[in-house]
């Protein structure tokens, strides 16, 4: 019996796996990496290339000079392409501007940094896990010395040190994987950044400016009555300081709006801003007995059942049901409130809206109590129908300074 309901939960959670899954995808293609996004930014002085992929893969990168006019050309020969932009401003200092090429048949990446004659500069490349099963792939530039007047055919950009042995690390959002080996020889480890020290204002003037990618999200909140009831500041000496903010609103007294950004304090790692609208503000019986039951240790966990797997399947199990048929009805009741959401998140998707309430009117299966769905990639937004109902927002960039 023991050994039959632990099979079952491995069983659901395999099917909740699959059926996640972009529908339609065959096997192989589902392990050709995709380049979903491609953005320059200046960020402490350096330019950064970051390229979002949908698993890791490693480009080759080619410092070339034609004719006087230096270039960085990043190919990734064997990955898909998203809709990603043909051309990208420059930063005015390293980099006149990227061009992004796709091979024959959708296959192939290339991305050529056209650089500013006469400058010299070093660079490096970095991999790191990004959202979900998302990875990074970063390559910094850094002017060094001065400019030329009159560049050289010759001139070639410098070879960066040898990495040391110390690894810059950035602690993985959970459910994320283990960071990423980095390619030896490439990194350019700099000088601590200097301690990040903010007011702990906590209005819409400061999340404008850590997470402009969500400007409308932003005026629709302030907009419609949303005030940050909290902000906290988690900084660490020499370590730029983490935000997190609560926002919530009267008229929805079991909705909470939460915020974290998350600066990239490692060499190459973007801003991070997540951004939830959750019913974790729920005040019901069953969620007052999920949320404790959470805290349940394993020893106290065998006090009440064989093992880990009745606990889940008997315990667990039902009162998630519950949850789901909750969030459901308070949900629909609220209709009005996600759909404006989902619409100033995700603008270019005017379907986006009626897909969220879709899932959310589904009937729910006792069996698979639990669901998440990917409603878009650009930003990405998922949609959690496992316990607490929340739509989750990764913005990628952003100034945080």
């Amino acid at each position: 019996m023991r050994w039959r309901k632990v099979l079952g939960l491995m069983a659901v959670t395999l099917g909740l796996l699959v059926s996640s899954s972009a529908p339609g995808l065959a096997a192989p293609a589902r392990q050709i990496p995709e380049v979903r996004q491609v953005g320059l930014s200046r960020v402490g002085g350096q330019t950064l290339l970051t390229v979002v992929l949908s698993r890791p893969a490693a480009p080759r990168i080619t410092p070339v000079d034609r004719e006087g006019s230096p270039q960085l050309v990043v190919e990734f020969p064997q990955v898909r392409a998203g809709r990603l932009p043909a051309t990208l401003a420059g930063d005015e200092v390293l980099v006149s501007r990227a061009l992004t090429r796709v091979g024959a048949g959708g296959t192939g990446v290339t991305i050529t940094l056209e650089l500013v004659p006469g400058r010299p500069y070093t660079w490096w490349r970095q991999s790191r896990p990004g959202s979900g099963a998302m990875a990074l792939f970063v390559v910094g530039l850094r002017a060094e010395g001065r400019a030329t007047a009159a560049p050289s055919a010759r001139t070639a950009p410098s070879v960066p040190p040898p990495p040391t042995p110390h690894r810059a690390q950035m602690a993985p959002l959970p459910g994320e994987p283990e960071e990423l080996e980095e390619e030896p020889g490439r990194e350019w480890q700099p000088t601590p950044a200097p301690s990040f020290r903010e007011s702990l204002r906590g209005d819409f003037a400061e999340l404008r400016r850590l997470a402009p990618q969500g400007q409308a999200v932003w005026q629709y909140l302030e907009r419609s009555g949303w005030r940050v009831s909290t902000a906290n500041d988690y900084d660490r000496p020499g370590v730029r300081a983490s935000r997190a903010f609560t926002l919530t609103h009267a008229s929805y007294p079991e909705v909470e709006v939460n915020v974290v950004h998350l600066p990239g304090n490692a060499a190459g790692t973007p801003n991070i801003t997540l951004l939830d609208l959750s019913f974790n503000g729920l005040k019901s019986v069953q969620a007052a007995k999920y949320r404790e039951m959470r805290t349940w240790s394993f020893a106290k966990i065998r006090q009440n059942f064989e093992d880990i797997g009745d606990f889940f399947d008997d315990a667990l199990k039902p009162i998630r049901v519950e949850l789901r048929k909750e969030c459901q009805s308070l949900a629909l009741r609220y209709a009005p409130l996600l759909q404006e959401f989902v619409r100033q998140v995700v603008p270019r998707d005017p379907k986006a809206p009626e897909t969220v309430m879709n899932h959310i009117k589904a009937k729910v299966s006792p069996r698979f109590e639990g669901v998440q769905y990917t409603i878009s990639e650009e930003p990405l937004l998922i949609l959690n129908l496992v316990d607490f109902l929340y739509l989750r927002t990764y913005y990628v960039g952003g100034s945080g300074g």
